[in-house]
């Protein structure tokens, strides 16, 4: 016995895995987060499935469901925003599943950090600027474990991307600037990466906060700090090893000048 989480990917239909799409169309029941995940590719499933929105469920509501349906036999899949392994809030849905003996296969999806990194553009680690991506959120409502402060994280200078913290920018911009950041430190949000209404704010950490109310963003946005964010990377000579004609490797031998 076992349930399928499906990770849809970011937002547009056709960015969620073919592994992932063939278990979606398989499936005799569909429960989706309605609130986050694209209609059109819920669309995709069969005609003659049960589809649910879990929006206005509770976690043991959705279990129960889960449960009942996949012990009359039935292929039942839960289909999660990005990657459900990041903020999916899966854990807690395994945890009673298991104690009802229901096994859950995990389908990974694409994120929204890597979708939004896309959308702009960007590469995350640069050779000899930052070799580290921090995931992380600013800590609101629901508190962050006491080593994980966003200060303390910062301190890395790498690059960060931010969840769940659209509504936190004052906050965020503190920490950064206690860690030592320089307020021109480049900060690129990117709300609903690759929906229809997506939106791209390129700001600093010193204007972050007022960028993001200008543009009325606070909600569903992924927030990149760092220097790798730089709308200018691109004229500056940051090179990587991997096809340096000097640099020798398993695949190639270095051909000196």
């Amino acid at each position: 016995m076992k349930v399928k989480i499906i990770g849809a990917g970011p937002g547009a239909p056709d960015l969620i895995t073919v592994r992932g799409l063939n278990t979606l169309k398989e499936a005799d029941v569909v429960l989706y987060a309605d609130s986050l995940v694209s209609e059109e590719l819920i669309q995709q499933a069969r005609g003659d499935a049960e589809v649910l929105k879990t929006a206005g469920m509770h976690l043991e509501e959705m279990v129960e469901v889960m449960a009942d349906r996949v012990k009359l036999g039935k292929k039942v899949v839960r289909v999660h925003t990005g990657d459900p392994a990041v903020y999916g809030a899966i854990l807690e849905q395994m945890v009673l599943l298991k104690e009802k003996g229901i096994e859950a296969e995990i389908i990974p999806g694409v994120s929204s950090v890597f979708a939004s990194a896309a959308v702009l553009g960007a590469e995350l680690t640069i050779p000899d600027l930052t070799q580290t991506v921090i995931l992380t959120r600013a800590e609101g409502r629901t508190p962050v474990p006491e080593a994980e402060k966003l200060k303390d994280l910062a301190k890395h200078h790498c690059t960060i991307a931010l969840f769940l913290s659209a509504t936190l920018t004052k906050k965020v911009v503190k920490e950064f600037l206690d860690a030592g950041w320089s307020p021109e430190t480049p900060v690129a949000v990117v709300y609903k990466a690759t929906w229809p209404d997506q939106k791209i704010v390129r700001s600093t950490l010193e204007h972050l906060d007022e960028d993001m109310k200008m543009n009325g963003v606070r909600k569903q946005a992924m927030i990149l700090a760092g220097w790798a964010l730089d709308e200018r990377i691109h004229e500056k000579n940051y090179r990587s090893k991997l096809y340096d004609k000097e640099f020798t490797h398993g695949f190639r031998k270095g051909v000196t000048s």
